[in-house]
């Protein structure tokens, strides 16, 4: 970070905004005058920003301007804190262009993880993560920012052309010609494991009525217990334990849905071997017995 910036008269500006998806919002700016603006927007410590400087220069003001990032033409600038807020407070150069994407931990881990439906990536002990990273922007994320910040078609169709340019962004963004075919959270620290702990989850899916210990899992993935933990928490913001256990809550509740199966036998089929057990667990997720859950469908 640089030095606190010199006080100055600048205009102020606001962003064009459009949410295209629960969670993610798409904010761009152009600054075509000959002096400094200023845009700001207040931001949830719950979302990452990605922000892309297409022309000209800006910089991401902190703590009322004593810490300035600056983010030169054609680089973007990756931002996530979850201790603290940092409200986007630009200073756009004259004759600039930025776009920002803006999406929720949650909403951006469910575009890397199918269970993202029913698991909770905001706990305490990821809260202590946060990324600060500047990149280059390749050419074709440089299309797509262009076709953003320029978009000049029918109004109708705005929030859905947003939405897929806005998605196509980030693919972009974290794509890598090297482990391409990997699936895997960007932030994960080694990527080298990543293939592992999807077995892993696999694993315990496939066998969640008897599934293995924790050590039976470790070996059978080929990691030690610390590095099965730590790699579980970063792809599914849970530990093992506790994801399987919404796992099997949520696989029961689907099975009650559809009426092919008792409650006992639903019960069996997640691991259960006394229905009251089962009633307790599903109570504990959902607030309310399988019974009444049935009921309440109908």
């Amino acid at each position: 970070m640089n030095n606190q910036i010199d006080e100055k008269n600048i205009a102020a500006g606001t962003f064009n905004e459009t949410c295209v998806d629960d969670g993610v919002l798409v904010l761009t700016y152009k600054n075509e005058t000959n002096a400094m603006q200023n845009v700001a927007k207040e931001i949830d410590s719950s979302y990452i920003q990605f922000h892309f400087c297409i022309k000209g220069a800006t910089k991401f003001v902190f703590n009322q301007g004593r810490y300035v990032l600056d983010i030169h033409e054609e680089n973007s600038l990756l931002l996530y804190n979850p201790q603290r807020e940092l409200p986007i407070d630009l200073q756009v150069e004259p004759n600039s262009w930025i776009v920002s994407i803006l999406i929720s931990i949650k909403k951006f881990h469910g575009l890397f993880s199918q269970e993202a439906d029913y698991i909770s990536f905001l706990n305490e002990e990821n809260r202590d993560k946060k990324y600060y990273k500047d990149g280059v922007i390749s050419p074709s994320m440089a299309i797509v920012l262009n076709q953003l910040i320029n978009y000049s078609l029918n109004s109708s169709i705005k929030h859905i052309y947003f939405k897929g340019k806005a998605y196509e962004l980030l693919s972009l963004y974290f794509n890598r010609s090297e482990d391409a075919n990997i699936e895997q959270c960007p932030f994960l620290i080694d990527e080298a494991n990543v293939v592992k702990i999807r077995k892993a989850k696999d694993i315990i899916v496939s066998r969640m009525a008897e599934p293995p210990s924790l050590q039976e899992l470790a070996d059978e993935i080929g990691l030690n217990i610390k590095k099965l933990k730590e790699g579980f928490k970063q792809i599914y913001g849970d530990s093992v334990f506790s994801f399987l256990f919404d796992y099997k809550m949520e696989f029961a509740r689907k099975l009650l849905e559809s009426g092919e199966n008792n409650v006992n036998e639903v019960g069996l089929k997640v691991g259960y071997s006394t229905s009251s057990h089962f009633i307790a667990a599903f109570k504990k997720k959902y607030g309310t017995t399988p019974k009444k859950y049935i009921m309440s469908l109908s």
